[in-house]
């Protein structure tokens, strides 16, 4: 069934508005994959916050027009499913994760920052760590020297107190009373 030009005006402006709050798309051929499949890989790009569409190319195309994301106009042929997302190792990792469990998924191009990505980009930007995991790590790094110094400061009253003890425990109990 065919959309109506107004249908087709609608997902071209959600297309759009949705390509503008990304960073990095990814085009991937799911020829060959179910329904089922497709829907499995709109859940776990969901809860990452990826946006997994299939669009007509025509209207993709024009979805694309005057965006960061033009460099794709020439790759929308067959059928084509376009993730997005605003994190760049996120939509990576969706798309080569369900690629790897699913051989009839195939990643084509990507883009990022107006440049193409090719599929070995798109694997080498999906193995770098998420937007989470870099910021646990940069929290952790900065909490490390005061954490440290707590730790040093908090040592000087205990060894006091383990040196009394000693002394304490050193003398006879006649004279400790």
């Amino acid at each position: 069934m065919s959309l109506s030009i107004d249908q087709k005006k609608a997902v071209v402006s959600e297309v759009t508005q949705t390509l503008s709050a990304a960073q990095a798309a990814v085009l991937a051929e799911y020829r060959g994959l179910t329904v089922a499949q497709i829907t499995e890989l709109r859940g776990e790009a969901r809860n990452l916050g990826v946006d997994v569409r299939v669009v007509k190319n025509t209207l993709a195309r024009r979805s694309v027009a005057g965006s960061d994301f033009e460099c794709l106009t020439d790759h929308f042929t067959g059928p084509l499913l376009i993730s997005s997302s605003e994190d760049p190792v996120a939509v990576a990792k969706v798309v080569s994760k369900f690629a790897k469990q699913n051989d009839d998924l195939k990643i084509t191009v990507g883009a990022m920052n107006g440049d193409l990505l090719d599929s070995a980009a798109i694997q080498a930007l999906a193995k770098l760590p998420s937007r989470d995991e870099l910021l646990a790590t940069l929290v952790g790094t900065m909490a490390a020297p005061m954490t440290k110094l707590v730790q040093t400061l908090n040592e000087v009253p205990s060894k006091f107190v383990r040196t009394l003890a000693a002394v304490r425990d050193s003398r006879p109990e006649e004279q400790a009373a």
